[in-house]
């Protein structure tokens, strides 16, 4: 599960100092699906704010099954977040083969 959450929040951005009900919201619904916030291997910023008055954020979150192999390995690139006010960011997430017998 990952996406635009626009929750600013302590527990994932060190430069806000708050902690909002949203959040616990958030996390009660990853945790009812076995998932949990997922660390960028490179922490920053997700959203950089045009008004130079405004800090940038973090509002953008990948959620992973604790046991996958991609968990706290997705990339910030904050290098080309110029196209847009968001850090393009990146994960791989290995799917295995499996094979499903159908009968017609």
């Amino acid at each position: 599960m990952t996406g635009d959450f626009n929750i600013r929040n302590s527990d994932w951005d060190l430069n806000f100092y708050h902690h909002f009900s949203h959040t616990d919201n958030l996390l009660t619904l990853a945790n009812s699906l076995g998932l949990e916030l997922s660390s960028f291997s490179n922490p920053g910023p997700t959203r950089f704010m045009d008004n130079p008055h405004d800090s940038n954020s973090v509002i953008d979150l990948v959620f992973l099954f604790p046991n996958n192999i991609s968990f706290g390995c997705h990339i910030l690139y904050p290098n080309i977040y110029k196209l847009s006010d968001y850090v393009p960011l990146f994960i791989e997430i290995g799917i295995r083969e499996i094979n499903i017998n159908i009968n017609i």
